[in-house]
């Protein structure tokens, strides 16, 4: 199985780590079967956050037992010191654990850093003393926030997309975080679900110094990733090939599913109406042509332009436009 070091940390993780959100979607007995078996497959490091709803509560009932064995991050979007310890202790509780190997700061608009008057930093450092969290991370889509926080010399981690639809500026920070000592936590690596060959993506992740976490809800997708343990895929000329053509597909601005542009205040469903052409020509198209799928891509309609979504776009999307694209390119497949 092949491993990689996290940086400064020293934490040896399977470069298959499991990614939680997902487990938030599926049951809590299958969501706790798919937990063990990912441990029980060679699975080490697993990765959730106290905005996932009950993801990290699956966690402490599947892995409680083996919590000596794993390596655990999850992470706050707290805005205050009150709100961090609200947040680390309710995390604390539902994993079962009294301590979290890699607390982060989840996706903020800035890189807190000591006396900067919100007091954020100087909770992690008290959270660390007191044993209650080993490292510090961050976690961001900004390209700006995620290089300031690793050149800053306070942060032992960086998560942030990466996939081999990442451009020049994003292999940049991966040899950036390995020459400041930072392990990179590959988010993302699946492009949201637009990258639709799992081996293509590990192989292609294996030729750099990244830890990818796998978004995983289904018992045989987790099976797809346990035997790249045993067979682990290579950049035959074959997938090379196939990474081209994709990059050709989906070169310009497309939408990459974060999320962070909701709520819409008119409850337009932007993350997936936003890329809905994509996900017509890259998966069944039955499940978005349903009665369901076409009123969520009619509410584009009631659009008013107010332009929050544009704004809260890590990527600098334009938004609307986009959705009124996909809505037009949507109504051709009916």
């Amino acid at each position: 199985m092949q491993s990689i070091c996290l940086g400064r940390t020293g934490l040896k993780v399977s470069k298959n780590g499991f990614g939680a959100l997902p487990v938030q979607r599926v049951g809590t007995e299958e969501a706790c079967k798919i937990l063990r078996r990912a441990y029980e497959g060679g699975i080490n490091y697993f990765d959730t956050a106290r905005f996932y709803t009950d993801s990290e509560e699956k966690i402490g009932l599947a892995l409680r037992d083996v919590r000596e064995k794993i390596i655990l991050s999850s992470k706050t979007m707290a805005t205050t010191v009150e709100g961090f310890w609200k947040d680390l202790h309710t995390s604390l509780r539902l994993l079962q654990t009294d301590y979290i190997d890699i607390y982060q700061f989840h996706n903020p608009s800035f890189c807190p850093k000591p006396n900067d008057g919100t007091g954020l930093y100087e909770a992690m450092l008290e959270a660390k003393a007191r044993g209650m969290i080993r490292f510090i991370g961050m976690t961001n889509h900004r390209l700006s926030v995620a290089e300031e926080s690793v050149r800053s010399g306070l942060y032992d981690t960086l998560q942030f997309p990466f996939s081999y639809l990442a451009g020049k500026q994003e292999e940049a920070l991966v040899r950036l975080c390995a020459e400041e000592n930072v392990g990179f936590i590959c988010m993302k690596a699946l492009a949201g679900g637009l990258i639709t060959r799992s081996d293509v993506a590990y192989a292609y992740l294996a030729n750099f110094p990244v830890a990818p976490i796998w978004g995983i809800q289904r018992m045989q997708e987790l099976e797809e990733f346990l035997s790249y343990h045993e067979n682990p895929p290579s950049l035959t000329p074959e997938r090379l090939a196939f990474i081209e053509a994709e990059r050709r597909e989906l070169a310009g601005d497309f939408c990459r599913g974060c999320g962070y542009c909701m709520p819409c205040p008119v409850g337009i469903e932007i993350n997936n109406c936003a890329r809905m052409s994509l996900l017509l020509r890259r998966s069944p198209t039955a499940s978005h042509l349903t009665p369901e799928g076409q009123a969520k891509m009619k509410k584009i309609e009631d659009c008013i332009n107010c332009g929050q979504c544009k704004a809260r776009c890590p990527y600098g999307l334009d938004t609307p436009a986009l959705l009124r694209k996909n809505y037009e390119d949507y109504k051709t497949f009916l």
